[in-house]
Protein backbone atom coordinates (compact mmCIF):
# COMPACT_ATOMS: atom_id res chain seq x y z
CA UNK A 1 0.00 0.00 0.00
CA UNK A 2 1.03 3.36 -0.37
CA UNK A 3 1.95 5.88 2.60
CA UNK A 4 -2.17 7.54 2.18
CA UNK A 5 -3.59 4.49 2.43
CA UNK A 6 -1.85 2.69 5.10
CA UNK A 7 -2.64 5.87 7.20
CA UNK A 8 -6.26 5.75 6.34
CA UNK A 9 -6.38 2.04 7.58
CA UNK A 10 -4.58 2.80 10.82
CA UNK A 11 -7.13 5.92 11.40
CA UNK A 12 -10.31 3.64 10.36
CA UNK A 13 -9.50 1.08 12.52
CA UNK A 14 -8.06 3.83 15.76
CA UNK A 15 -11.93 4.61 15.22
CA UNK A 16 -13.28 1.30 16.55
CA UNK A 17 -11.82 2.14 20.11
CA UNK A 18 -13.39 4.32 21.45
CA UNK A 19 -16.40 2.66 21.24
CA UNK A 20 -14.96 -0.75 22.44
CA UNK A 21 -14.34 1.52 25.67
CA UNK A 22 -18.23 2.82 25.69
CA UNK A 23 -18.97 -0.88 25.95
CA UNK A 24 -16.87 -1.40 28.71
CA UNK A 25 -17.85 1.83 30.77
CA UNK A 26 -20.60 0.01 33.40
CA UNK A 27 -17.63 -2.09 34.22
CA UNK A 28 -15.22 0.74 34.43
CA UNK A 29 -17.52 2.39 36.61
CA UNK A 30 -17.30 -0.50 38.70
CA UNK A 31 -13.22 -0.51 38.54
CA UNK A 32 -13.59 2.83 39.74
CA UNK A 33 -15.55 3.12 42.47
CA UNK A 34 -14.16 0.27 44.12
CA UNK A 35 -10.82 1.78 43.78
CA UNK A 36 -11.68 5.31 45.44
CA UNK A 37 -13.04 3.66 48.00
CA UNK A 38 -10.01 2.02 49.48
CA UNK A 39 -7.96 4.77 48.25
CA UNK A 40 -10.16 7.20 50.52
CA UNK A 41 -9.67 5.18 53.35
CA UNK A 42 -6.03 5.89 52.71
CA UNK A 43 -5.10 2.59 50.03
CA UNK A 44 -2.71 3.00 47.12
CA UNK A 45 -2.99 2.16 43.64
CA UNK A 46 -0.60 -0.16 41.94
CA UNK A 47 -1.01 -0.99 38.24
CA UNK A 48 0.91 -4.36 36.67
CA UNK A 49 1.87 -5.26 33.42
CA UNK A 50 4.40 -6.37 30.87
CA UNK A 51 5.54 -5.04 27.58
CA UNK A 52 3.21 -2.12 26.33
CA UNK A 53 1.02 -2.48 28.75
CA UNK A 54 3.60 -2.47 31.91
CA UNK A 55 4.59 1.03 30.56
CA UNK A 56 1.18 2.65 29.91
CA UNK A 57 0.53 1.74 33.69
CA UNK A 58 3.91 3.13 34.54
CA UNK A 59 3.43 6.51 32.36
CA UNK A 60 -0.25 6.69 33.58
CA UNK A 61 0.84 6.43 38.00
CA UNK A 62 4.11 8.72 37.00
CA UNK A 63 1.42 11.83 35.70
CA UNK A 64 -0.23 11.88 38.63
CA UNK A 65 1.84 13.59 40.86
CA UNK A 66 2.71 16.42 38.54
CA UNK A 67 -0.49 17.00 37.31
CA UNK A 68 -2.31 16.24 40.60
CA UNK A 69 -0.31 17.28 43.37
CA UNK A 70 -0.35 13.62 45.22
CA UNK A 71 2.74 11.82 46.70
CA UNK A 72 4.76 9.81 44.29
CA UNK A 73 3.73 6.42 45.98
CA UNK A 74 0.27 6.97 45.98
CA UNK A 75 0.34 5.48 42.38
CA UNK A 76 2.71 3.54 41.60
CA UNK A 77 3.09 1.12 37.73
CA UNK A 78 4.77 -2.13 37.76
CA UNK A 79 6.24 -3.53 34.62
CA UNK A 80 7.61 -7.42 34.43
CA UNK A 81 11.68 -7.13 33.80
CA UNK A 82 11.89 -4.04 36.34
CA UNK A 83 13.55 -0.86 34.98
CA UNK A 84 14.76 -1.74 32.23
CA UNK A 85 11.97 -3.50 30.77
CA UNK A 86 10.73 0.38 30.92
CA UNK A 87 12.80 1.53 27.70
CA UNK A 88 13.74 -2.16 25.77
CA UNK A 89 12.39 -6.02 25.92
CA UNK A 90 13.17 -8.26 28.65
CA UNK A 91 12.87 -11.57 27.28
CA UNK A 92 10.56 -14.12 28.68
CA UNK A 93 10.28 -11.52 32.10
CA UNK A 94 6.29 -11.49 30.81
CA UNK A 95 6.48 -15.50 32.02
CA UNK A 96 7.55 -15.49 35.35
CA UNK A 97 5.11 -16.93 37.55
CA UNK A 98 6.48 -15.41 40.72
CA UNK A 99 8.07 -12.21 39.96
CA UNK A 100 4.72 -10.12 39.91
CA UNK A 101 3.96 -11.05 43.81
CA UNK A 102 7.53 -10.28 44.69
CA UNK A 103 7.91 -7.08 42.42
CA UNK A 104 4.34 -5.86 44.80
CA UNK A 105 5.95 -6.93 48.04
CA UNK A 106 9.04 -5.34 47.22
CA UNK A 107 6.67 -1.75 47.40
CA UNK A 108 4.76 -2.73 50.55
CA UNK A 109 1.73 -3.47 49.37
CA UNK A 110 -0.75 -4.08 51.80
CA UNK A 111 -4.46 -4.92 52.36
CA UNK A 112 -5.43 -1.48 52.23
CA UNK A 113 -4.20 -1.36 48.40
CA UNK A 114 -5.72 -1.87 45.34
CA UNK A 115 -4.12 -3.51 41.98
CA UNK A 116 -5.29 -3.25 38.48
CA UNK A 117 -3.51 -5.91 36.58
CA UNK A 118 -3.26 -4.84 32.88
CA UNK A 119 -2.33 -7.39 30.28
CA UNK A 120 -4.32 -7.40 26.37
CA UNK A 121 -4.31 -10.70 25.85
CA UNK A 122 -5.42 -11.32 29.39
CA UNK A 123 -3.45 -14.51 29.47
CA UNK A 124 0.10 -13.12 30.71
CA UNK A 125 1.26 -15.64 33.48
CA UNK A 126 3.24 -12.44 35.14
CA UNK A 127 0.05 -10.57 35.82
CA UNK A 128 -1.92 -13.23 36.03
CA UNK A 129 0.04 -14.47 39.34
CA UNK A 130 0.21 -11.72 40.69
CA UNK A 131 -3.88 -11.30 41.25
CA UNK A 132 -4.41 -14.77 42.36
CA UNK A 133 -1.48 -13.76 44.93
CA UNK A 134 -3.18 -10.68 45.66
CA UNK A 135 -6.34 -12.54 46.23
CA UNK A 136 -4.64 -14.69 48.48
CA UNK A 137 -3.72 -11.55 50.98
CA UNK A 138 -6.89 -10.22 51.03
CA UNK A 139 -5.98 -7.42 48.08
CA UNK A 140 -8.58 -5.88 46.10
CA UNK A 141 -7.85 -6.36 42.36
CA UNK A 142 -9.19 -5.23 38.99
CA UNK A 143 -7.76 -5.59 35.14
CA UNK A 144 -7.76 -3.84 31.76
CA UNK A 145 -7.64 -6.67 29.09
CA UNK A 146 -8.71 -6.70 25.28
CA UNK A 147 -10.29 -10.51 25.05
CA UNK A 148 -13.68 -11.66 26.20
CA UNK A 149 -13.55 -14.55 28.75
CA UNK A 150 -9.67 -14.42 29.90
CA UNK A 151 -8.41 -15.93 32.62
CA UNK A 152 -7.24 -12.67 34.03
CA UNK A 153 -10.62 -11.56 33.56
CA UNK A 154 -11.59 -14.42 35.75
CA UNK A 155 -9.20 -14.03 38.38
CA UNK A 156 -9.73 -10.16 38.95
CA UNK A 157 -12.52 -8.43 41.41
CA UNK A 158 -13.43 -6.24 38.62
CA UNK A 159 -12.44 -6.72 35.50
CA UNK A 160 -13.01 -4.58 32.18
CA UNK A 161 -12.41 -5.92 29.12
CA UNK A 162 -12.03 -3.86 26.19
CA UNK A 163 -12.69 -5.92 23.08
CA UNK A 164 -10.72 -4.05 20.14
CA UNK A 165 -10.46 -7.06 17.40
CA UNK A 166 -7.39 -8.04 15.43
CA UNK A 167 -5.04 -5.29 14.92
CA UNK A 168 -4.01 -3.59 11.80
CA UNK A 169 -0.53 -5.68 11.94
CA UNK A 170 -1.48 -8.31 13.41
CA UNK A 171 -0.66 -9.31 17.05
CA UNK A 172 1.01 -5.92 17.92
CA UNK A 173 -1.52 -4.64 20.59
CA UNK A 174 0.98 -2.00 21.10
CA UNK A 175 -2.23 -0.40 18.13
CA UNK A 176 -5.72 -0.34 19.28
CA UNK A 177 -5.22 -2.96 22.44
CA UNK A 178 -2.97 -0.14 24.15
CA UNK A 179 -4.67 2.65 22.52
CA UNK A 180 -7.45 1.35 24.54
CA UNK A 181 -5.66 0.72 27.51
CA UNK A 182 -4.84 4.12 27.80
CA UNK A 183 -8.19 4.93 27.09
CA UNK A 184 -9.32 3.06 30.22
CA UNK A 185 -6.16 4.30 32.27
CA UNK A 186 -6.78 8.22 31.97
CA UNK A 187 -10.51 7.84 33.14
CA UNK A 188 -9.25 5.67 36.19
CA UNK A 189 -6.72 7.89 37.39
CA UNK A 190 -9.03 11.11 36.41
CA UNK A 191 -11.68 10.31 38.18
CA UNK A 192 -10.08 8.77 40.92
CA UNK A 193 -8.23 11.88 41.47
CA UNK A 194 -11.74 13.81 41.23
CA UNK A 195 -12.78 11.91 43.97
CA UNK A 196 -9.89 12.57 46.05
CA UNK A 197 -10.83 16.27 45.48
CA UNK A 198 -7.14 16.94 43.85
CA UNK A 199 -9.29 19.09 40.99
CA UNK A 200 -12.02 21.81 41.48
CA UNK A 201 -14.23 22.40 38.64
CA UNK A 202 -11.80 21.24 36.08
CA UNK A 203 -9.10 23.06 37.10
CA UNK A 204 -5.47 21.22 38.04
CA UNK A 205 -5.00 23.42 41.69
CA UNK A 206 -3.22 21.05 43.00
CA UNK A 207 -0.68 20.69 39.83
CA UNK A 208 3.42 20.79 40.79
CA UNK A 209 4.63 23.97 39.35
CA UNK A 210 7.81 22.44 38.18
CA UNK A 211 8.34 24.41 34.64
CA UNK A 212 7.38 28.09 33.34
CA UNK A 213 4.35 26.85 31.35
CA UNK A 214 2.95 25.40 34.39
CA UNK A 215 3.73 28.38 36.51
CA UNK A 216 2.16 30.88 34.09
CA UNK A 217 -1.08 28.44 34.25
CA UNK A 218 -0.85 28.15 38.05
CA UNK A 219 -1.11 32.01 38.46
CA UNK A 220 -3.87 32.41 35.51
CA UNK A 221 -6.30 30.13 37.50
CA UNK A 222 -5.32 31.97 40.20
CA UNK A 223 -6.05 34.92 39.21
CA UNK A 224 -9.50 33.59 37.65
CA UNK A 225 -10.10 32.22 40.92
CA UNK A 226 -8.98 34.72 43.85
CA UNK A 227 -10.11 37.37 41.37
CA UNK A 228 -7.00 38.84 40.93
CA UNK A 229 -6.37 41.42 38.43
CA UNK A 230 -2.48 41.72 38.71
CA UNK A 231 -0.50 39.00 37.44
CA UNK A 232 3.27 39.71 39.08
CA UNK A 233 1.30 39.66 42.38
CA UNK A 234 -0.85 36.58 41.63
CA UNK A 235 2.66 35.10 41.16
CA UNK A 236 4.17 36.33 44.67
CA UNK A 237 1.65 34.51 46.04
CA UNK A 238 1.60 31.73 44.03
CA UNK A 239 5.25 30.69 44.71
CA UNK A 240 4.87 32.07 48.55
CA UNK A 241 2.03 29.08 48.89
CA UNK A 242 3.35 26.79 46.26
CA UNK A 243 -0.08 25.40 44.80
CA UNK A 244 -3.09 27.10 43.33
CA UNK A 245 -5.71 25.60 46.19
CA UNK A 246 -3.55 26.90 48.69
CA UNK A 247 -2.61 30.71 47.38
CA UNK A 248 -6.69 31.11 46.05
CA UNK A 249 -7.73 29.91 50.31
CA UNK A 250 -5.22 32.13 51.58
CA UNK A 251 -6.36 35.24 49.36
CA UNK A 252 -10.21 34.33 50.27
CA UNK A 253 -9.69 34.53 54.33
CA UNK A 254 -8.33 38.13 53.76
Amino acid sequence: MPVSEIIKHINEQDKTVALAVEKALPQIDQLITAISDKMLAGGKLFYIGAGTSGRLGILDASECPPTYGVPYDLVQGVIAGGFDAVIRSVEFAEDDTEQGWLDLQSEHISFKDFVVGIAASGTTPYVISALKACKKNDIATGCITCNAGSPLAAIADYPVEVVTGPEFITGSTRMKAGTAQKLVLNMISTTVMIQLGRVEDNSMVNMQLNNKKLLDRGVKMLMQQAKLTDYKAAKTILLEFGSVKKAAESVQKT
